[in-house]
């Protein structure tokens, strides 16, 4: 059974295509989560009102072929929107304020995440989508739904920004 005609099933009530759909993607939609929220708790979280929110729309895809990519970008608007609440709600504090222990490569990493949240949404998610999920940039254009030169275009501007942050040694790891 091809993704259309699983998709076609699911759309028409048949619970076990959905199941299978959404099981095709489960670990990349759960890395995807995880990049974007830091938290294996609210990791799944995000995979359970995925699915919640796909079952409760699936009716409303048109196109079946894009089921995988749209499954996706409703996982990655829920991201973003956590993101935005829990700002709100918790109040950033400073590393230095920290008392933490770290050897110096895990705070490179920790500086280099901050960083990547301090860029603009756009840049984010094309860093998030390119480094941390190896997606190419067909792949996140066809995602983002913005042409292929305009994610060139953000990913070098993010790691500009990210080299602007770092240092020319540490961009080279990026």
């Amino acid at each position: 059974m091809t993704i259309e005609e699983q998709v076609r099933a699911a759309q028409l009530g048949d619970d076990e295509a959905f199941h299978a759909l959404i099981s095709m993607d489960r670990e990349r939609l759960y890395r995807i989560a995880y990049a974007y929220l830091r938290n294996e708790i609210e990791a799944l979280e995000a995979l359970q009102e995925t699915t919640c929110r796909a079952y409760m729309k699936l009716r409303k895809l048109k196109e079946p072929r894009y089921f995988h990519t749209w499954l996706i970008r409703i996982l990655i608007n829920y991201c973003i929107d956590e993101q935005k609440r829990c700002r709100k709600t918790m109040p950033l504090t400073h590393p230095a304020e920290q008392p933490v222990h770290e050897t110096p490569a895990l705070d490179a990493k920790l500086d280099m995440e901050l960083a990547i949240e301090r860029l603009p949404p756009k840049y984010r998610h094309v860093i998030i989508l390119k480094y941390y999920q190896d997606m190419t940039l067909t792949d996140i254009a066809e995602l983002l739904e913005k042409p292929e030169g305009t994610v060139k275009t953000w990913l070098h501007k993010a790691l500009k920004q990210l080299k602007g942050d770092f240092g020319k040694e540490e961009y080279e790891y990026v």
